[in-house]
């Protein structure tokens, strides 16, 4: 599965990797009702679509252990495209590292919560970046409050974290947000 076509179906139906068919099935009925084209509100021809193949992959198991035997790989691989997209340096290059670590201990926390450090080594693999190249921005978002180290000596983001990774219009997609008022009528017909 080359990096450059790849595509995840586990952000397209904003499931954790680890989610069982009930999940996968619960939250493809969620949004297909919110992006199916006949909805006049919030229906979107082409989120449907991927939502549609990415639903078909994950909950034929089959096709699901076939996605998931190269899943790792792509991501780590898109990972590292994304990082070395400056290599001029500088200040630019600073944001995009810290932007990226953000990225990905955002992403961790947001899987499993009371689990969420990832250790050095692993972000050094997955965004392609040696450690000692990381130990400044590590040391500024620690500073910050933006990040910890937890008691397993990963590094794992913090709630200032989270409300400075998601404060630019840029890192968040905001049309995966329920409209206002609609959380606890779609949550009672799923």
């Amino acid at each position: 599965m080359p990096a450059s076509s790849f595509v995840d179906y586990y952000e397209c139906m904003q499931l954790s990797p680890n989610a069982d068919q009930e999940t996968i099935e619960r939250v493809y009925r969620l949004l297909a009702k919110r992006y199916h084209p006949d909805n006049p509100h919030t229906g979107d021809h082409d989120k449907f679509s991927r939502l549609t193949t990415a639903f078909r992959v994950l909950s034929n198991p089959e096709q699901r252990a076939a996605y998931d035997a190269g899943y790792e790989e792509s991501r780590a691989a898109q990972w590292k495209l994304f990082i070395q997209a400056d290599p001029a340096g500088g200040i630019d290059s600073d944001q995009l590292i810290r932007h990226s670590i953000l990225s990905l201990l955002y992403t961790a926390r947001r899987n499993n919560a009371s689990k969420a450090g990832v250790g050095i080594l692993h972000l050094e693999d997955l965004l392609s970046c040696p450690q000692h190249l990381m130990e400044f921005h590590i040391w500024y978002m620690k500073s910050k409050g933006w990040i910890v180290r937890t008691d397993t000596g990963e590094l794992a983001i913090t709630a200032e974290g989270v409300d400075e990774f998601t404060s630019g219009e840029r890192h968040f997609v905001k049309d995966r947000l329920l409209p206002p008022g609609r959380q606890g009528r779609e949550e009672a017909e799923s």
